[in-house]
């Protein structure tokens, strides 16, 4: 029989999650415009992130049968790799892109001087289609 795992807390926090001065977030490696390295994708043709004084933001063009198709603007989560700089570095940003019909939980790291995108795309309507995740990479085109 296994045992319950049991987590013991050490009581030694990182000071990125302690500091005040640790929850603004250098996203230099992130903010930009994004195009897809996929001319034949069916998704995101290109995408820009910017950094406000208070919030992330990204803008994005998808592919439509007449040219690209602007999705709505929406905030973004910056996410820290904690083990790097303490925490001052925002390595992955998490956005919510919402269509009515369908809503798109997208993830956005830079990996190597790329930026890869993650969508977990969920159907909201009766249509009966299935939900999907898609990847792309993107090169930064500033």
């Amino acid at each position: 029989m296994t045992q319950p795992f049991e987590f013991k807390q050490s009581g030694h926090l990182n000071p990125a999650l302690t500091d005040p001065a640790a929850r603004t977030l250098n996203a230099d490696k992130l903010t930009g415009r994004w195009v897809n390295t996929n001319r034949e994708t069916r998704g995101i043709a290109e995408i820009r992130i910017e950094q406000g004084s208070e919030r992330f933001s990204v803008s994005a063009a998808g592919v439509g049968a007449d040219g690209p198709v602007a999705w709505p603007k929406t905030g973004a989560t910056a996410l820290a790799n904690l083990e790097e700089e303490a925490g001052q570095r925002a390595v992955a940003l998490a956005a919510t892109f919402d269509f009515g019909f369908m809503r798109a939980e997208t993830y956005l790291r830079v990996n190597k001087g790329v930026l890869v995108i993650v969508l977990f795309n969920t159907f909201r309507d009766e249509s009966g289609r299935s939900d999907y995740v898609n990847r792309e990479f993107f090169y930064r085109q500033d």
